[in-house]
């Protein structure tokens, strides 16, 4: 059985140069290739009178059906309850990945369990109108419009060569128990997005290290990622936690020089990688976005990189990083 196609904006302008022409529904089918009844209702649906048609309003009214499907077929949508507490939950600024966990957790029902991605997918597929305007803002990020989940900006992939999941990271590595598990990654630069700057933090001190790089191939990551690295004591660099980025493809081989098994979080879940990720946010002070990184000094990194190690941190209980590495390595 062939596969349903819906018209499309080309077709649409056929139908409406052929209707000026007075032909018929048979005569308009045969010459785009589309059965009669598909030609008679696309003129229907745009008025009474076939003289009235036109292509682009036509193509108009099938989004618009066409968003109204998806809408009225959501799980938000169907069940006010469930939609009350997503609500209530994003104006208390929670993520959609812990409303979908406080559901699980909170309600035996299965009609009260939904995906992040739904809740996602709720939001954006909203009218527009005051509603939709206040649950983006209570989002992290506040895009008006979302993403494609496909490919994540970075280019990450799931392809990487014999790569270990974070599911079989050691247990001690996520209650940050014992030191020397780190988390990294790549800051990105300038618009064109080719600089970036290299940054480990250590999961339990909050020790940041940052590194200047020449380019974002997999072979400069590796290689000055590795250098970094070794300068570490044996006993404080046991793990590394990636994303999938493409630049840590020769994980391999750096774990040979170094010793520290990497370990790749899932694909768009920086949660799994918090600690890199704010931290990123507080480099983002001295570094905003469009920082050309190869106009900054490698002395000027190490500078920034003195200053957050340097600075008290409430979760250490006012120690600085450089404070609770010194008193683990002793």
């Amino acid at each position: 059985m062939a596969r349903y196609r819906r018209l499309r904006f080309a077709e649409r302008e056929e139908i409406s140069r052929l209707l000026s022409m007075d032909r018929s529904m048979r005569e308009i089918s045969c010459v785009l290739g589309r059965s009669a009844s598909t030609i008679s209702r696309e003129i229907r649906r745009s008025g009474p009178r076939r003289e009235t048609y036109r292509a682009l309003r036509g193509q108009w009214k099938a989004r618009r059906r066409a968003r109204f499907r998806r809408w009225g077929k959501r799980r938000l949508r169907q069940h006010s309850v469930l939609a009350r507490v997503v609500q209530e939950k994003l104006r208390l600024y929670w993520s959609p990945d812990q409303i979908a966990r406080y559901l699980k957790k909170t309600y035996e029902s299965s009609t009260m369990h939904v995906s992040p991605e739904t809740i996602y997918t709720y939001i954006y597929v909203l009218p527009r109108g005051t509603l939709r305007q206040e649950l983006i803002r209570c989002l992290r990020r506040q895009h008006k419009k979302r993403r494609k989940q496909g490919h994540s900006q970075k280019g990450q992939s799931s392809q990487l060569e014999d790569m270990i999941s974070i599911e079989e990271r050691p247990a001690e590595v996520a209650d940050r128990s014992v030191p020397g598990h780190w988390e990294g990654d790549l800051i990105i630069g300038d618009a064109r997005r080719q600089s970036a700057l290299g940054t480990l933090v250590e999961r339990t001190t909050r020790t940041v290290i940052l590194i200047p790089l020449k380019n974002k191939t997999a072979q400069e990551v590796r290689t000055c990622f590795a250098r970094e690295a070794k300068k570490i004591p044996q006993h404080m660099r046991l793990s590394l936690t990636y994303d999938q980025g493409r630049e840590m493809a020769q994980h391999k081989l750096f774990t040979k020089q170094t010793n520290m098994q990497v370990y790749f979080a899932h694909p768009r879940s920086p949660w799994e990688r918090g600690t890199n990720e704010n931290t990123n946010a507080l480099i983002r002070q001295f570094f905003p976005k469009g920082t050309n990184f190869t106009h900054v000094s490698p002395r000027e990194i190490k500078r920034v990189q003195h200053l957050l190690n340097g600075r008290p941190r409430k979760t250490l209980d006012y120690k600085t990083p450089y404070q609770a590495f010194q008193e683990l390595l002793h």
